[in-house]
């Protein structure tokens, strides 16, 4: 099994977990990321003392970027041991909390999707999943789990629109169960954990497993946009698309990852060859 080293785990309540990510400069999923969460899962499944787990960030300004495609793409098993992570999360017994603040997209927001409740800051959260805005679909679980979270067609505008979205309309929609004001919010979800650390595990873990024969994606679901996400990649269109990232510091602290959402319609359509990355990072420059 893998070490564990971009996730801090403070065990210090033995029913309760508080799990940080932290892999800089953005919080980048990556194979390794992925490996890891599976031997973390694999430490929760195995211990009967935890009940609760609280997923936050190190970094205030990204709970998870997005997923590094081309590292992902050197190994194509990575959506499926995601896929993977994702059941066994959802399936067990232990109640997972993501505790928000930041940017997370892309499969960060498939991260908190498939944790049982979300709480996010008001003023410091945005969420979105911009895979078609860069001439993909995606692939790790939005498809399956928006709209049986927000409804068919916010599922579609999130979806296809590849926006970034404030803490409040994600309120709105249903998308967290509910956004605080920063300065509370650390304090409302120990509360949360503490309530339900004193429950007994047997009673969170049946109810949780009735609540989930409606709510839940099946296996074959998740991997229907597994199989479709990698031959993404091969579309011309795709290719042009993404060819427009180079430049724009894609993956590291820079206005783009800051501002993912804004980028994305100034690539202009894949033949326009005259868009060039200089010339969307002047737009959107333009237009802040």
């Amino acid at each position: 099994m893998p070490e564990i080293a971009q996730f801090n785990i403070d065990r210090t309540h033995p029913s309760h977990w508080t799990i940080t990510f932290s892999n800089p400069p953005v919080n980048m999923f990556i194979p390794a990321t992925i490996d890891e969460l599976r031997t973390l899962m694999s430490e929760i499944e195995t211990d009967p003392h935890v009940r609760v787990i609280v997923f936050q960030s190190e970094n205030p300004d990204f709970f998870i970027a997005h997923l590094d495609v081309g590292k992902a793409a050197e190994r194509r098993e990575t959506l499926d041991l995601w896929r993977d992570f994702v059941l066994r999360l959802s399936s067990s017994p232990v109640v997972s909390i993501a505790k928000v603040r930041g940017r997370t997209r892309g499969i960060g927001n498939e991260f908190i999707l498939a944790c049982d409740m979300r709480f996010a800051s008001r003023q410091n959260a945005i969420f979105g999943n911009p895979e078609v805005g860069v001439g993909l679909v995606p692939g790790g679980g939005a498809l399956e789990w928006l709209p049986r979270i927000v409804g068919r067609s916010r599922a579609l505008e999130i979806v296809l629109s590849g926006d970034d979205f404030d803490a409040d309309i994600v309120e709105r929609y249903g998308w967290v169960n509910r956004t605080l004001d920063d300065d509370d919010l650390d304090s409302f979800v120990d509360n949360m954990v503490g309530r339900l650390a004193s429950f007994d595990r047997e009673a969170l873990g049946a109810a949780k497993a009735q609540i989930n024969r409606f709510a839940m994606p099946t296996a074959a679901e998740l991997q229907s946009s597994n199989d479709l996400f990698f031959p993404t990649l091969a579309w011309p269109t795709a290719q042009a698309r993404r060819a427009k990232l180079r430049g724009v510091g894609y993956g590291v602290r820079s206005d783009f990852e800051l501002n993912f959402g804004s980028y994305l319609p100034t690539f202009g359509p894949a033949e326009d060859a005259t868009d060039t990355p200089a010339a969307a990072a002047l737009a959107v420059e333009q237009s802040t």
